[in-house]
C-alpha cells in the first residue's frame, strides 16, 4: 500500500533512528555523544575493525564513511534485515505506538491533491519573489533594506512582495493553468458565500513562504506594506496543507542548524521567538536555529514539535508587558507536559527590544548574553508568583504557598512534579525565614529593606546622606555576612570539578577545547593552574594523556593543587570528576558543570548591577524607583543563597550511571 507523506514524517519524528539501528549494532562508548544524539559503531553493512558508521539523531540519518552506505529508518531495515517497505514502516509504527493506515483510496486520492497543491504553492512562491525584484516591488525592497537585511537573506528565505491587486496572483496562476479549484484549495484568494469573484488574499504585502518539515512551501505570512492596513501581519487561512497550530516557522532549517555548537546558542537547543522577523534577523546575525509561532501564543501541538528536537527547548520573548505575559502563558501550557530531561527554559529580553531590534543595533553579543541568562521552568514561575505582591502577613503567605502547590499539581509525571514540590518548598523556605526567624543582622538588614535586598513587600529605599554607600558596599557585607562563598581557600566546587574533570578526561579537550580554554575561574590558584595546564596540553600532540599532564603540572609545581582538588571532589562523592569515571559520564558532570559556573557568574555579573543601581537610585533622590530593584537584587540573592549555600551543582551528579574504566563504584 502506498503511505502518506505526513504518516511516514510523523513516525519518524516520534522515533529516534539510533533507537531503530541501536537493535543491531553496539555504540562505541569512547566516539558516542548521548547527549547530542550522536552515535558511532562498527558498520553492519561491511566488516570493519574501527567504528566508521555514524548515526545522527536529529538528522534522522545514518551514514557509513567506510562503505558509503546511508539512509533513514525504513532504509535501514529494508537494506539489513531485508524487511519490505511496508513491513519496515509497521515496524517503526510499533515503536512509535501508531497505528497503521487502513487502505483507504480516498486518502490516496488526497494525497495525490496535497503534491498538486504544493506545485501550486510553489508557483505562488516564485511569483511573489519575481515581484520584489521588479519595479512594483521597489518600496518593499527598501522596508526589507532598512531593516537590515542583505540580499542573500532575502534569497534564502526567498522573500517576495504581493503587489497591490485583486487578481495579479490570481490572473498569473489562471496563465499557469491551474484551474481555480485549486488556487482556492491552497488559500491564496478570498471566495466563498457572498463573494461574487475571488480576489487575491495578500495584497501590497511582504510575503513570507512558510515551509513543511519536508521544506516544502505550504502557507504565507504576510505583513502590510500600508500603516493603516486591517492587520499588520496576515497568514494563510486553515487549509489541507496548513494548520496552523501545528507549524513552527523556520522549523527545518533549525533543525539542520541545530547543535552546531556555535558561541551563546547552546548544543543541542531550538529558540522560539516571537515572529518572522527575529527569526530572519537572528538568522542574519549567526544565530540559525530560531523558529517562530506564526502568530499566535505556543500551542501544545508546536511545543511537542520543539521537544522534538532538543529536550530544553529556550523560549525567548521581547521584555515588555505583552512578552511576560506571553512567556506566562508558555509556562503554563509546558508545565503538564514535563517529564525526566524534558523541559524548558525562558531568555527575557530587556524591556523594549525584540530579538530583532537586539542583533540590528547591537550586535549578537547582547542577544548572546539574554539566551546565557535563560531561566528555568521553575525559577519563572517563582518569580511570577511572588515578586509582585506583600506577603507580610501569614495569610498571605499560606495564600501564596497553596496557589504555588496548585500549580505545580498539574505536572503529571510523578517525579517531576515531586522535584518541583520540592524546589518550591526550597524556595518558600529561604523566602519566609527573615519573617520567621529574627535576631540576625543579616536578617534585621533583609527586613528592613536594605542592601542585601527587601523581600518584596517589606522595608522601602534606603535613607539618609550615606544611603549611596551602603548600598554600594552590599557586596563586601555579603561575603562577611558568609552570604557568598569566599575563595580564599578551596575553590568553589564547581570549579573544582571543571578543573579536575578535564585532567583526568583530557580527551574532553579535543572535543571541546574553545570552550574549556575560554572558562573563566574565579579562584586565583585555579587561573594560575589553567595558565599551565592549557599550554601543556596543546604541545603535547600525540602524547596527550593524564599521565602526561599530571608529570607536566607537578613538575610545575601544582602537585600540591591537584591533590587538593581530588580531595575536595572525592569528599562531595562527585565520582564523576575522578580519573576512574567513563568518559561519558566525565563528559555529562562537566558539562553540568559548566552550566553551573556560567549561571553563577551570570548571577554575579547581574547582582553588581543591581547594587550599583540602588546606590546611583538613591543618590539621584528617585525613591520611588527603589524598590523594585530591591525586590530584583533579593531574587538574585535568593538564587546565590540556593547556588552557593547548599551546593546545587551536587543536586546534578553522583547519579549518573555510575561506570567507571573497568569498575562500578559504590555511591553507598
Amino acid at each position: 500500500m502506498r503511505f502518506s507523506n505526513s504518516f511516514l514524517d510523523e513516525i519518524r519524528d516520534r522515533v529516534l533512528i539510533s533507537a531503530v539501528v541501536g537493535r543491531r549494532v553496539t555504540w562505541d562508548r569512547k566516539k558516542t555523544n548521548v547527549s547530542r544524539g550522536d552515535y558511532w559503531a562498527c558498520c553492519p553493512f561491511h566488516g570493519e575493525k574501527s567504528p566508521s558508521f555514524h548515526c545522527e539523531d536529529r538528522k534522522g540519518r545514518y551514514h557509513c564513511f567506510g562503505c558509503g552506505v546511508s539512509g533513514d529508518h525504513f532504509r535501514f531495515l529494508t537494506d539489513l534485515e531485508g524487511q519490505s517497505f511496508p513491513e519496515a514502516v509497521q515496524t517503526v509504527a510499533d515503536m512509535a505506538g501508531i497505528a497503521m493506515p487502513q487502505p483507504d483510496p480516498q486518502a490516496e486520492k488526497r494525497e495525490k491533491e496535497r503534491t498538486t497543491l504544493l506545485d501550486v504553492m510553489e508557483l505562488a512562491t516564485q511569483f511573489f519573489q519575481d515581484q520584489l525584484q521588479s519595479a512594483v516591488g521597489a518600496k518593499a525592497r527598501a522596508y526589507l533594506r532598512d531593516r537590515g537585511l542583505t540580499g542573500r537573506t532575502i534569497e534564502t528565505f526567498r522573500l517576495g512582495y504581493a503587489p497591490e491587486s485583486r487578481n495579479a496572483l490570481k490572473e498569473h496562476l489562471a496563465g499557469k493553468g491551474v484551474p481555480k479549484d485549486q488556487i482556492e484549495a491552497c488559500g491564496l484568494v478570498v471566495h466563498g458565500e457572498g463573494i461574487a469573484v475571488s480576489y487575491d488574499r495578500f495584497r501590497d504585502r511582504i510575503m513570507f513562504p512558510i515551509l513543511s518539515s519536508r521544506e516544502k512551501v505550504i502557507a504565507f505570512g504576510g505583513r502590510a506594506m500600508a500603516p493603516d492596513a486591517p492587520a499588520k501581519y496576515l497568514n494563510s487561512n486553515e487549509t489541507e496543507l496548513f494548520h496552523k497550530g501545528q507549524v513552527l516557522y523556520n522549523f527545518s532549517r533549525a533543525r539542520r542548524a541545530q547543535g552546531v555548537g556555535k558561541p551563546g546558542q547552546g548544543e543541542g537547543t531550538i529558540i522560539a521567538v516571537e515572529g518572522y522577523m527575529d527569526v530572519i534577523a537572528l538568522h542574519q546575525a549567526g544565530v540559525e536555529n530560531a523558529v517562530a509561532p506564526l502568530g499566535t501564543a505556543l500551542t501544545e501541538n508546536q511545543l511537542e514539535l520543539l521537544w522534538r528536537m532538543t529536550p530544553q527547548p529556550v523560549l525567548c520573548f521581547d521584555g515588555d508587558g505583552a512578552g511576560l505575559r506571553a512567556a506566562s502563558r508558555a509556562a503554563d501550557l509546558a508545565l503538564p507536559f514535563l517529564k525526566p530531561g524534558k523541559s524548558v527554559r525562558f531568555a527575557l529580553l530587556p524591556d523594549g527590544k525584540d530579538p530583532d531590534d537586539l542583533v540590528r543595533h547591537e550586535g549578537r553579543a547582547p542577544f548572546d548574553k539574554v539566551l546565557n541568562e535563560a531561566k528555568p521552568l521553575v525559577e519563572m514561575i517563582w518569580q511570577r508568583e511572588a515578586a509582585s505582591a506583600s506577603f507580610d502577613t501569614p495569610e498571605k503567605r499560606a495564600e501564596l504557598e497553596a496557589r504555588l502547590k496548585q500549580i505545580v499539581s498539574v505536572i503529571a509525571d510523578e517525579n517531576v512534579r515531586r522535584h518541583y514540590q520540592q524546589a518550591i518548598r526550597d524556595r518558600l523556605n529561604s523566602f519566609f525565614a527573615p519573617a520567621q526567624r529574627g535576631g540576625n543582622d543579616r536578617r534585621q538588614n533583609f527586613q528592613r529593606g536594605g542592601g542585601a535586598g527587601g523581600r518584596p513587600g517589606q522595608g522601602g529605599p534606603p535613607q539618609g546622606p550615606r544611603a549611596a554607600g551602603r548600598a554600594a558596599g552590599v557586596s563586601d557585607r555579603l561575603a562577611r555576612s558568609g552570604l557568598v562563598r569566599g575563595y580564599r581557600d578551596l575553590p568553589a566546587l564547581r570549579e573544582s570539578v571543571l578543573a579536575l574533570t578535564i585532567v583526568n578526561h583530557p580527551q574532553l579537550l579535543l572535543e571541546e577545547y574553545d570552550e574549556i580554554a575560554a572558562i573563566d575561574f574565579e579562584n586565583r590558584d585555579l587561573q594560575r593552574f589553567w595558565s599551565a595546564m592549557l599550554p601543556a596540553a596543546a604541545t603535547a600532540g600525540a602524547n596527550l594523556s593524564r599521565e602526561y599532564l599530571m608529570q607536566r603540572l607537578a613538575g610545575e609545581g601544582f602537585d600540591v593543587i591537584l591533590k587538593s582538588l581530588d580531595q575536595q571532589v572525592r569528599n562531595a562523592r562527585l565520582w564523576t570528576a575522578t580519573e576512574i569515571a567513563a568518559l561519558e559520564d566525565a563528559r555529562e558532570g562537566y558539562r553540568q558543570a559548566l552550566s553551573l559556573h556560567k549561571r553563577t557568574k551570570a548571577l554575579r555579573l547581574q547582582k553588581i548591577d543591581l547594587e550599583r543601581e540602588i546606590a546611583e537610585t538613591t543618590e539621584a533622590g528617585d525613591a520611588g524607583e527603589i524598590e523594585p530593584l530591591l525586590r530584583a537584587l533579593s531574587e538574585v540573592q535568593l538564587e546565590i543563597l540556593r547556588m552557593e549555600n547548599q551546593e546545587a551543582i551536587i543536586d546534578g551528579f553522583g547519579v549518573l550511571s555510575g561506570r567507571v574504566k573497568g569498575a562500578a563504584v559504590s555511591h553507598g
